[in-house]
């Protein structure tokens, strides 16, 4: 490895950034892992700092090369909506003005395959960059206007780095996302699948992302974007059978028509309302369980990056990591 880096990551205590500073710090790297809270794994390395607070980005990212943006407010459920504007716009624009400040020209940013719509405008190959934004929620809005602030940065002159990293819905061990909640419904006998589950999902195994992350410090200088998804798509049919194997279970679980299902996820909704509770269930997340959330991920083999994982092992992975108890049953 040429001279280790000072990378800087953002939203460092969470799900994907702790995962890949354990790759960088394996790689020689040093670490600087900014968060509101301490990184578990890395507390020595851990600057306390929010993303939306100028001078405190400006002094945390003092002596950094890279930075990895991964800070974002992402869940369905925030509120009030402007979180998201706040985080994922206003701290775009702290980062873009705190690395300026600090001479620092390379940064990573993991954006999202939201800002391309519910569906795919070519269900066969899926969203590929270039195809049009339609953000369906004010996640993938405010994504979208986070990628233009970074493009505008990158355009200043010819010596910055920035890869924008599109990303599918991510799982792996310590995940408490959509591919986590499907899991326990399956493994605690609550769920239903909604839908025909022919739609097929486009998502990716923690362990292929960072893996990925980490090669994209490499690219040459200018502007990247790429899609990250692991291939092939699985059909839902396919990936609730799949965790159902690895559960120990067989077959298909039972089935209720869309209509049905998204009816009972508003309900979900008014009680949310009502109780102040979050739960599991909502009607943005049935209709995207049963959408064709697909991307088209060609763009990234051309970067020469071997995905170290297939779906399949990481599901297994996940698995034996959060349910052993269920498997073992």
């Amino acid at each position: 490895m040429e001279k280790p880096l000072t990378i800087a990551i953002t939203g460092g205590a969470g799900f994907i950034a702790t995962a890949l500073a354990k790759r960088l710090h394996a790689a020689g790297h040093n670490l600087v892992l900014i968060d509101l809270h301490k990184s578990a794994a890395f507390p020595e390395s851990s600057i306390i700092a929010d993303v939306t607070d100028g001078p405190a980005m400006t002094e945390a990212l003092k002596g950094v090369d890279a930075i990895y943006n991964l800070a974002a407010e992402h869940r369905d459920d925030v509120s009030p909506i402007q979180k998201y504007y706040d985080v994922n716009v206003g701290g775009a624009q702290i980062i873009v003005a705190a690395a300026k400040a600090n001479n620092i020209n390379h940064i990573i940013f993991t954006s999202t395959v939201a800002l391309y719509g519910l569906e795919p405008l070519n269900p066969a190959t899926g969203s590929q960059e270039e195809s049009p934004p339609a953000p369906f929620n004010d996640y993938g809005e405010s994504k979208l206007k986070a990628e233009k602030i970074l493009n505008d940065w990158a355009a200043e002159d010819d010596e910055k780095t920035l890869t924008t990293i599109r990303l599918v819905a991510t799982f792996g061990p310590g995940n408490r996302g959509n591919i986590y909640t499907l899991m326990n419904q399956i493994a605690r006998g609550k769920f239903a699948m909604i839908g025909n589950g022919q739609n097929r999902k486009s998502i990716a195994y923690l362990g292929n992302v960072t893996a990925f992350l980490e090669h994209a410090l490499t690219f040459n200088t200018g502007a990247h974007l790429y899609n990250y998804a692991d291939k092939p798509d699985l059909v839902t049919k396919d990936l609730v059978r799949t965790i159902r194997a690895a559960l120990g279970l067989s077959g298909l679980s039972p089935q209720l028509p869309y209509t049905i299902g998204l009816l009972g996820g508003m309900s979900f909704d008014i009680a949310a309302k009502i109780t102040g509770r979050i739960f599991p269930i909502s009607a943005v997340r049935i209709r995207k369980f049963c959408a064709n959330t697909i991307v088209n991920a060609d763009k990234l083999e051309q970067t020469g990056f071997t995905r170290p994982f297939s779906l399949e092992e990481g599901l297994q992975e996940m698995i034996e990591a959060e349910f052993p108890r269920e498997k073992a049953a």
